[in-house]
């Protein structure tokens, strides 16, 4: 089947007219080209956005408290309440599917007053008040001392864990961090760790700004008491937070007296939810990228066939004369798909060798001059690289098919006769 003979044959046949060649293998090409790089970016994108998300987290919900819009139980509209720490007593009991739940404070901001000093030295600052069980819900790497223990929330330790942000802005390059002081809102700290949060964006992040204090010590230290601005509450696996949020909500309206039909009183963000329309996205990511790669492709495959026909015809006397000196017909039909399927890959190789080299450019690029917004490492799996092979051989055939069947249902006397 491929003696010497016949794979010289081939290439004679399609070097006999190389601009008809390289026009008619150039749609196979580009289809896979444009393939590659479809999937490529969508998977850029795909890698940048969940570099956003990091490692936090994604079965988690936030509940905050807002005002009434309806009176109840002889409460006024218009109340303002809080969250209390019992709460978090409360939901363990009454769903034991949750796997954290974070009571937290905050003060200050981005764009806030400057809230925290260090001798000459001020900044403005997210500063949050929370339990050591935070970490595993955003987790953040510990670059130098530790995180927040339990031992912190007992004895209510005026600690911090501050960010390499703040560590940048508020100290000298070389200075000792760990054991020195910061004062936020006229109240001493000790810093006792620094952390980095991991994103597609680096260490200028404002995530990078903010600083970490024991629950308690936050309460005491901002009068605060038992309140709770808001939570941060994680679901076990195999419990989606979505399925639970309502029932949630509503044990807390119960708790504080809140009118069952307010859906204003307690706000919420549904983490697991956003997350999964985000896994939406990519599919449909994917599915447009191969929709419209399989079509190019597709393009480039009648290209092969329509270009088999004419070769056919053009060879209909050589075809004759092989005939009648009694070559058998299946010898000639795979003669012509031979032709058509090596046309069909090394068109095709030759898209994948340069989408590969594209995207060696364009992460060489990324590499060089740092991530993009959302966009990093675009890549496309192996599994599609080896797919693609398979459609490109199987194409081949079908590009082949109906031009060989043409060769092989040609009379030889209608063949010799042919001028």
């Amino acid at each position: 089947m491929f003696n010497r003979d016949r794979w010289q044959e081939i290439l004679e046949v399609l070097t006999s007219n190389w601009f008809r060649t390289v026009l008619t293998s150039f749609g196979v090409f580009w289809g896979i080209l444009i393939l590659i790089i479809l999937l490529s970016a969508g998977k850029g994108l795909e890698n940048g956005i969940r570099a956003d998300f990091g490692d936090i987290a994604t079965n988690t919900m936030f509940i905050w408290t807002r005002s009434t819009t309806k009176a109840h139980m002889g409460l006024p509209i218009g109340r303002n309440f809080r969250f209390k720490i019992q709460d978090v007593v409360t939901l363990k009991e009454k769903f034991p599917q949750l796997r954290y739940i974070s009571p937290r404070n905050q003060l200050g901001g981005f764009g806030g007053n400057n809230n925290v000093v260090r001798g000459i030295n001020t900044g403005a600052y997210n500063v949050y008040g929370d339990y050591p069980e935070i970490i595993k819900q955003e987790p953040m790497a510990i670059t130098a001392g530790r995180f927040l223990n339990h031992n912190d929330i007992n004895a209510k330790r005026k600690i911090a864990v501050i960010g390499l942000g703040v560590r940048n802005e508020l100290y000298e390059k070389e200075e000792e961090v760990l054991g020195s002081y910061i004062k936020i809102q006229g109240v001493n700290f000790m810093v006792v760790g620094t952390y980095k949060k991991r994103t597609s964006n680096g260490d200028g992040e404002e995530g990078q700004k903010e600083i970490y204090v024991p629950f308690t010590a936050f309460s005491q230290a901002f009068n605060q008491g038992n309140n709770v601005g808001w939570m941060s509450i994680t679901a076990n696996d195999g419990y989606p937070i979505t399925d639970m949020k309502m029932n949630i909500v509503n044990e807390m309206k119960s708790v504080h007296k809140v009118h069952p039909e307010d859906t204003r009183a307690v706000g919420f963000f549904d983490l697991y939810e956003e997350y999964n329309k985000v896994e939406s996205l990519f599919g449909a990511m994917s599915f447009i990228g191969y929709f419209v790669g399989v079509l190019v492709l597709l393009s480039g495959i009648i290209g092969v066939s329509n270009i088999m026909l004419i070769v056919v015809k053009e060879r209909t006397k050589e075809i004759g004369i092989r005939r009648a000196l009694g070559e058998h017909p299946w010898s000639i039909k795979k003669q012509i798909l031979l032709e058509s399927i090596f046309l069909t890959i090394i068109s095709g190789m030759a898209g994948i060798v340069f989408g590969a080299l594209f995207i060696y450019g364009v992460n060489a690029i990324l590499d060089a001059n740092g991530p993009v917004d959302m966009f990093m490492n675009p890549s496309v799996n192996l599994g599609v690289v080896a797919a693609a092979l398979v459609i490109l051989i199987f194409s081949g055939l079908l590009a082949g098919f109906i031009p060989a069947q043409s060769a092989i249902k040609l009379r030889p006397i209608d063949a010799l006769r042919t001028e």
